[in-house]
């Protein structure tokens, strides 16, 4: 009994290691960190938590393709300055949800109205 109490109470010594955890160099072959998509905290499918409360974020779908829209024109300076940040950059993809060839098209339509004047090649100077 005495063993016992004396084995409990004694402590390691100083820089010894008490730990399990291996050095990061040390790691096997397999090992990986376990973060989400992209190898980043924070990053993956699992729903974070925001004031207390969990949300799940839905996933965006292309505005051209649920209100069947066929053409993209040039001309519709409205319809394509919602795709048209102020600093006057086209938005991207993965912002808007706009599949990729709708995307292509949108890109396209919008080139083509700053070059005629439809749109601003920049947004308004500060």
């Amino acid at each position: 009994m005495a063993e016992e109490t004396k084995a409990a109470t004694e402590r390691p010594a100083e820089g010894a290691r008490t730990d399990t955890v291996r050095p990061a160099g040390d790691r096997a072959p397999g090992d990986r960190p376990r973060f989400g998509a992209g190898g980043r905290p924070g990053a993956g499918g699992a729903p974070r938590e925001a004031g207390g409360r969990k949300f799940f974020r839905r996933k965006k779908v292309c505005k051209f393709c649920t209100e069947k829209i066929a053409e993209i024109n040039y001309k519709d300076y409205r319809l394509l300055g919602q795709f048209v940040a102020e600093s006057g950059k086209i938005v991207p993809r993965r912002l808007t949800g706009v599949c990729s060839p709708h995307q292509h098209r949108l890109a396209v339509a919008i080139k083509q109205a700053r070059n005629i004047a439809l749109l601003p090649f920049a947004g308004r100077a500060q």
